[in-house]
């Protein structure tokens, strides 16, 4: 027997809402993949959702000067091709002043004010003719509208993977990355076991602290942060912006997080597993390595995950405790500084974010199904 609930109004606007979300979630990235692959001239006239349509432009192409006539049959000509081999188009209208550009349509021959004769083909060829030598010492300029067919290509990437530093700044991201990812699970797992599991005075004041912490901005504690590793590099005679200054901001900012998930699962396992293992004798250690650390495995994953993808995206933590320069430049400074002083070269950032999010996938992809049991099992467990 069908189940009647299961084709229900609400399960199918429920269902029409989750697919709606999808979708508004997928189509940025399905825009950016698209424009990686793109043209750099169609990128930066035209939209990603045009890009299996022909794309509008105006243009101008200037003739050879005098020196490039040919007599012909007492004719003198100058010919020519508007557009290079790689780069086909179609002439969609012509003229000769660029407030009038599309004043012709092509295949169509104009008589120009000295009496020479000026034909425009559709692919793009055109045939300058006059009765007298021509004695102009500059080009003329010709206007048209061209239509492009789309063009895609892999220049986009082969300009982001052989740009220079591009694979040292990748050595760094990686650097930075890996100890901020494990230096807060460590800790917050020993903390989240003290909080669930053992007990002593203040104990839900520091838990208390610790969500309230979850909601301080990270940008507000940026400058205090760094004042104060400064004051120690100036007392003690080291560099404060270096790895270990930036591991220990990425710890700080994630371990409030993170204690509370994992607290919030570990506080869910049985009572049944620790009470036995007490009565055999064993330790608050013994029982956190043993028992406690393998059935948080989920929520562990879950965390890990989640703070390797914001380490390795991160720009601005790392330019403030970091900084720049050999051995320090991360993956994302040095797909800021591709882009030039005034983003004239901004289609790097297309293929660079595809470049950037390789090792982020394979990690999320290997460990997903971790991520949302985990996440959740720790968002509503408590005790």
């Amino acid at each position: 027997m069908i189940n009647a609930q299961k084709y229900s109004a609400g399960s199918i606007i429920k269902h029409l809402l989750v697919l709606l979300l999808v979708v508004i979630w997928t189509l940025p990235t399905l825009g950016l993949l698209i424009s990686s692959v793109r043209d750099k001239d169609q990128l930066i006239i035209s939209g990603w959702w045009t890009a299996l349509s022909s794309t509008e432009t105006n243009n101008f192409y200037r003739t050879a000067t005098a020196e490039g006539q040919i007599e012909n049959n007492g004719v003198f000509v100058i010919s020519g091709d508007f557009f290079a081999e790689s780069q086909r188009g179609e002439v969609l209208a012509w003229g000769e002043r660029p407030t009038s550009v599309d004043e012709f349509e092509p295949d169509t021959t104009s008589t120009l004010n000295d009496g020479s004769r000026l034909t425009v083909n559709a692919d793009g060829t055109f045939r300058w003719e006059s009765d007298e030598p021509f004695t102009h010492r500059s080009g003329k300029r010709i206007f048209f509208v061209e239509a492009q067919a789309p063009r895609f290509t892999l220049e986009n990437y082969k300009n982001v993977l052989a740009a220079e530093g591009i694979g040292p700044s990748f050595v760094n991201t990686m650097t930075v990355t890996l100890p901020a990812t494990f230096i807060p699970i460590m800790i917050a797992a020993f903390a989240a076991y003290a909080l669930a599991w053992m007990q002593f005075p203040g104990r839900l004041f520091l838990l208390a602290v610790m969500v309230g912490l979850i909601v301080v901005p990270l940008q507000m504690s940026l400058i205090p942060i760094l004042r104060s590793y400064n004051i120690l590099g100036n007392a003690f005679g080291f560099d404060p912006r270096n790895y270990v200054g930036i591991w220990l901001a990425h710890t700080g900012f994630g371990l409030p997080l993170a204690i509370y998930l994992l607290r919030n699962y570990m506080a869910g396992l049985p009572k049944e597993i620790m009470e036995s293992a007490r009565m055999d004798g064993a330790s608050h250690f013994k029982i956190f390595v043993t028992i406690v650390l393998p059935l948080s495995f989920p929520a562990l994953a879950s965390f890990a995950i989640f703070q390797f993808l914001w380490v390795w995206n991160d720009l601005l933590v790392a330019s403030v405790f970091l900084g720049q320069g050999e051995g320090k430049t991360v993956l994302t400074q040095q797909l800021r500084e591709l882009l030039g002083s005034r983003g004239q070269n901004w289609e790097v950032l297309t293929a660079g974010a595809f470049v950037s999010i390789v090792v982020p996938l394979v990690v999320f992809l290997s460990m997903q199904r971790y991520f949302v049991r985990g996440l959740l099992a720790g968002s509503v467990k408590g005790g």
